[in-house]
């Protein structure tokens, strides 16, 4: 049997995010068990049941839950969904206060349960609630993460395939920042395969301009707004970006993801948890210090790290 036969996910928070990330997990093979909590038992037990009545078309992962926290027990990887959910026309900051409350009295519970693991961060706005849930915590911020911008590298990545006709994968681009208003891209060094994005051509035409990009810069910030406006919430695709990252902490893959860390001197940035390219293993995240930012990039992300300090300050972190 090999380290990862028993590798369990906790997730905290049954909600319509807490629930897609178990459901992505599981069709994903990502983890041997899944366990949900939630304090609202009926919610809880009718996700569990709906997904296990399915888990015989899937991998091997088991599903159980319920609301006492001895689901937590032990966990490999905690996930913490729950909060309150951003509503139409709300900012996720807008959420700071509320659900850096409820972290406050979470956060304590779930290191007692699972002293040993990796915490991931999914509740907005989760790269403040990293900084506090690491301080709470006193875990190393290598064990202390959020989902950061990965999916909003994802979206970036869909919308520039799109327009120049080639598959995902081979779109090299990353969403830099704060996981909301002031994030941006790494336009300096984003490439289709090795060619320079303003350089790629479609039938002898560049297919990218100055101006087309920072188009795209807008629809990527504004794509959780549209989908709230739409649905109510996004789910799916956070689902399977979490998916994603925890299969780089169970698998100890040293992926390169966008993840969200609390930041101790990365460009003379201290204190504020922000996503920048870091290495995700079984250890944790670590931020890759070479990576490389333009002037004009340099202070944007030094803008975004401004930002988020004056929230911080509001909350007394």
């Amino acid at each position: 049997m090999n380290a990862f036969e028993n590798r369990t996910v906790a997730i905290v928070g049954a909600g319509s995010v807490g629930a897609s990330i178990a459901y992505a997990v599981m069709i994903r093979g990502s983890a041997r068990h899944i366990r949900l909590y939630d304090i609202n038992a009926a919610r809880v037990e009718a996700e569990v049941l709906d997904l296990a009545h399915g888990s015989q078309f899937t991998g091997a992962s088991d599903v159980s839950g319920g609301d006492d926290l001895e689901q937590i027990e032990g966990a490999d990887v905690v996930v913490v969904t729950a909060g309150a959910k951003q509503d139409p026309g709300q900012t996720r900051l807008d959420l700071a206060a509320t659900n850096a409350g409820i972290l406050e009295s979470l956060m304590p519970q779930l290191i007692e349960r699972a002293p040993q693991a990796i915490f991931l961060l999914v509740t907005n706005p989760c790269d403040v609630l990293t900084t506090a849930a690491q301080k709470l915590s006193d875990l190393p911020p290598e064990r202390v993460f959020s989902s950061g911008t990965v999916l909003d590298t994802a979206r970036l990545r869909w919308l520039l395939a799109q327009q120049a006709r080639v598959a995902r994968q081979s779109v090299h681009a990353h969403i830099v920042g704060e996981h909301g208003d002031t994030e941006f891209p790494l336009w300096s060094t984003a490439t289709i395969g090795v060619t320079p994005l303003l350089d790629w051509e479609v039938d002898g035409q560049k297919v990218f301009s100055p101006e087309g990009l920072d188009s795209i810069t807008d629809q990527v910030r504004s794509a959780a707004y549209q989908v709230i406006q739409g649905k109510g919430a996004t789910n799916y695709a956070i689902g399977l970006s979490s998916a994603r990252i925890i299969e780089a902490v169970l698998n100890d893959e040293h992926a390169v993801l966008p993840v969200s860390t609390v930041l101790q001197g990365f460009m003379g940035i201290e204190g504020v948890a922000l996503s920048v390219p870091s290495v995700v293993s079984a250890s944790g995240a670590e931020p890759v210090t070479t990576t490389p930012f333009s002037q004009h990039e340099e202070e944007l992300l030094q803008h975004s790290a401004n930002e988020l300090m004056g929230v911080q300050r509001s909350l007394g972190l």
